[in-house]
């Protein structure tokens, strides 16, 4: 995990600092939200077109490279003097960072250790884990990496505080250069895993998946929406805080991550209701909470402070509880293509941090944050409309309708699971799609 929140912290260092930025640059807010945003787009850059080299090279060799190419570039963060050069660094930094997307160390029981991805890793925690903590597991999993997320605010909050907001970035070189340094040491030369795949038949494959996997692609729209949601409302937060009535200090935006973070802290007891509950009725009830947080922010987040902490702990809550539902629905799909299928939600969650950044930013400057926070809310209906369109029980290649009644719960549904025996004793049991 050490590597995944090393690289993912380069995404989210700029987070409590961006009007300090602003200042710094000498820009206005449009230019300044314009980090976040292309640092969200390099990264789903790199995932596409560099983490499928994972299974064309040797992994070892890839992972060297990314490392020590995103901590030279954070040396030019810490240096640059222009705004184009921050943002073009950001952007590059970004698509280098994808090293957890391509290797991550797991060490076993012996000596040998395998480097797998976190695109990988996410899958093997579900193909490990019991079928029934399936999800406890995979929240576990989330958590960590939304921990080290939240993380990078209060780190840079801190310390742009007591200093210059480039100490943050030099932080990161060390960490980045260190970890370097240890992945060296330790990391083993594995052997190339696919030598037959080529780098188009991977894309290719991906594709094919997107299109032709009804309760993949409801899973992937609900993920873009709700990552553009969770995105715009950390960017935007920067500013309200920041600006009237509240005119928190750098220190105190980089704290407020804090918040967040008791509402992930709730992972294990969000999985194990996910875990009792079909995956859609369990998606469903996180919305719910995603609603419920956006419509408390646009309705008094420029009123009350206790307002805005409700809504945070709501969101963060929901938002982890639909990750995690939508996972354990989507990798039932195909057990052995788990990989590819975590490919493809990573890449929509990465595009709508894209747009939840930059559209978010946009809306404040130019009209307000209540504004802007209400577009949040049309993309909550958004996630119910795609949610709404295929329902629980539908099978699998339908991506319209629904079927198979209306049970959400799985034991219920478990017991509804008729058995019937042939003339010769044998046990025939009809599918009860989840």
């Amino acid at each position: 995990m050490s590597a995944h929140n090393c690289q993912a912290m380069n995404l989210y260092y700029c987070q409590p600092i961006l009007v300090q930025l602003a200042e710094d640059f000498h820009v206005d807010y449009i230019e300044v939200s314009r980090i976040p945003t292309l640092l969200q787009a390099g990264y789903a850059v790199g995932l596409v077109f560099l983490s499928p080299l994972g299974d064309l090279i040797r992994r070892r060799q890839l992972l060297l490279v990314l490392m020590f190419t995103s901590g030279s570039l954070s040396v030019g963060l810490a240096l640059t003097k222009s705004i184009v050069g921050f943002e073009i660094l950001s952007f590059f930094v970004a698509i280098s960072s994808v090293t957890p997307q391509v290797c991550i160390f797991v060490r076993s029981t012996s000596v040998r250790r395998k480097l797998i991805g976190s695109k990988v890793l996410m899958p093997l925690t579900a193909d490990l884990a019991h079928p029934s903590r399936r999800a406890t597991s995979i929240a576990i999993v989330i958590s960590g990496l939304l921990m080290g997320v939240l993380l990078a605010r209060v780190l840079g909050g801190v310390i742009a505080q007591f200093s210059s907001f480039r100490n943050i970035y030099w932080m990161g070189v060390g960490g980045q250069f260190l970890l370097l340094l240890a992945i060296y040491l330790v990391c083993p030369d594995v052997p190339v895993k696919n030598p037959d795949l080529t780098y188009l038949q991977i894309l290719l494959t991906m594709l094919k998946f997107a299109v032709t996997e009804p309760l993949l692609l409801q899973g992937a729209l609900i993920f873009f929406a709700g990552s553009a949601i969770f995105a715009g409302f950390w960017v935007t937060m920067t500013f309200l805080l920041a600006g009237a009535p509240y005119h928190y200090s750098t220190l105190e935006i980089g704290i407020f991550g804090l918040v967040g973070m008791f509402g992930i802290s709730t992972a294990p007891f969000v999985g194990r209701l996910v875990d009792g509950f079909v995956p859609w009725m369990a998606t469903f009830v996180s919305l719910v909470l995603v609603l419920l947080s956006q419509v408390i922010q646009t309705a008094a987040g420029k009123i009350s402070i206790g307002a805005v902490i409700v809504a945070t702990l709501v969101l963060d809550i929901g938002a982890q509880a639909c990750q995690v539902s939508v996972t354990a629905a989507v990798f039932g799909i195909q057990p052995e293509a788990r990989a590819r299928l975590n490919a493809v939600l990573v890449f929509f969650l990465f595009m709508g941090q894209v747009m939840g950044t930059a559209v978010g930013t946009e809306l404040l400057v130019n009209r307000s944050y209540t504004f802007s926070s209400a577009v949040r809310v049309s993309f909550c209906v958004f996630q119910f409309v795609v949610l709404l369109a295929r329902g629980p029980h539908v099978p699998r290649k339908t991506w319209f309708g629904w079927a198979g009644g209306m049970e959400f719960r799985k034991q219920s549904l478990e017991k509804k699971s008729v058995s019937f025996v042939d003339e010769k004793g044998a046990a025939i049991k009809t599918d009860s799609p989840a």
